[in-house]
């Protein structure tokens, strides 16, 4: 389950400048840049309801040229609430009350749907008298289009793209645009770590969508290229381990091995397919059916070894250099079979058993010679000569 106030309060606490700068340019022109203090949360218990509520994100900050302050005082909302502004005034209220400092309020609404434009304002009145109309700041981030977004060199607007409205069938463009701001921004690691992981988060895609993704990855700049895809690895490799820490926990449970391991094989199978559409991206080359078929037969385990070194890979040959030298040596040789095989045909038995009795050297060797046969007849000049 998405803890989704824990990853805006990091997301908006990190880079809340960038955040006010994006969606409140007129506050940045009056605030204090080097006075914010961020205010432990505040609890406050509805009685007559039986809620408990605690504020999402209090900053302390300074009038600029003025020794006095005010709030900032901003609420996530991932799930639409009747009455929601009843409750914003309340904290208001009672901010206000504790502090005696003008509090300047802010939502975000982070939901999908409703996409109906959500309200700003409570009021209390009477039909002849109106008491009270509280106003707060409303960010719908359903209501707002990603590609008006595309040009902000902004961290939070590179974020909360995942977030905004996007028709399903940009998905997977929103995604690798995204990534291709991220690098763009030159952060630290442990900040582009956090937006990539709040954006991993919320676009979540689909096998198709990931095929998609590949795509829209291999239009990026060359430079910012290898950037991203040293970004998509990372997530790979920790979804891998989250795959094998989840397969460790399933273990324990009784009668579902068979299940189990045809769920890794599945997932093993679905990252060797979006490992090669990387790589056919950045080599500007189409991975061959035999090795395609190959990388997909691996365990889960072996392809974490494989993303492992996947900026690695200069050319095919490398490839077939790596899965040669893969497993034991009875491995390697029966790979070696299978990839001929799928490469050129079905093999005589006389070929077979040579095959199967080549030692590593050999095999690597023949590994450097392989994309180039076409038929049996060059494997067995190959072996000919290379005695």
């Amino acid at each position: 389950m998405i803890d989704h106030d824990r990853l805006f309060k990091e997301l908006l606490s990190t880079f809340f400048l960038d955040f006010l700068d994006l969606f409140f340019p007129d506050v940045m022109a009056y605030l204090e840049p080097t006075s914010l203090i961020f205010l432990d949360k505040e609890v406050f218990t509805d009685v007559t309801e039986r809620e408990r509520y605690e504020t999402d994100l209090l900053v302390q900050a300074q009038f600029q040229g003025q020794p006095s302050f005010f709030l900032i005082h901003v609420e996530n909302q991932a799930s639409p609430q009747p009455d929601f502004g009843k409750r914003m005034f309340r904290y208001f209220s009672r901010l206000y009350e504790k502090y005696d400092y003008p509090v300047y309020p802010v939502v975000v609404f982070s939901y999908d749907r409703p996409k109906i434009p959500a309200s700003n304002t409570f009021t209390i009145g009477f039909p002849e008298f109106p008491v009270l109309q509280f106003n707060y700041r409303v960010i719908q981030l359903n209501q707002l289009n990603w590609r008006n977004f595309l040009n902000h060199s902004n961290p939070v607007a590179t974020a909360l793209m995942a977030k905004m409205r996007i028709e399903p069938a940009d998905r997977p463009r929103v995604k690798a645009q995204c990534l291709r701001l991220l690098v763009t921004l030159k952060l630290d690691p442990a900040r582009m770590q956090l937006i990539a992981g709040f954006v991993d988060t919320y676009l979540k895609l689909t096998p198709e969508e990931e095929t998609t993704f590949t795509l829209e990855i291999g239009e990026i700049e060359s430079q910012q290229q290898e950037q991203v895809m040293e970004i998509v690895t990372s997530w790979m490799e920790r979804g891998i381990a989250q795959g094998l820490e989840q397969g460790r926990q399933e273990g324990r449970q009784e009668g579902r091995q068979e299940g189990r391991q045809e769920g890794r094989q599945e997932a093993a199978k679905r990252e060797a397919t979006i490992f090669v559409r990387l790589l056919e991206q950045r080599l500007d080359q189409t991975i061959p059916a035999f090795i395609q078929m190959e990388l997909e037969q691996l365990s889960l385990e072996q392809v974490e070894a494989f993303g492992l070194n996947l900026l690695g890979y200069g050319a095919i040959a490398d490839i077939l250099d790596w899965l040669y030298s893969e497993g034991s040596l009875n491995d390697q040789q029966q790979r070696c079979v299978r990839m001929l095989a799928q490469q050129l045909g079905e093999l005589p038995d006389s070929l077979i058993k040579t095959l199967e009795t080549l030692i590593t050297e050999k095999l690597q060797s023949l590994s450097s010679a392989q994309l180039g046969f076409e038929s049996v007849a060059d494997v067995e000049q190959w072996l000919a000569t290379s005695a």
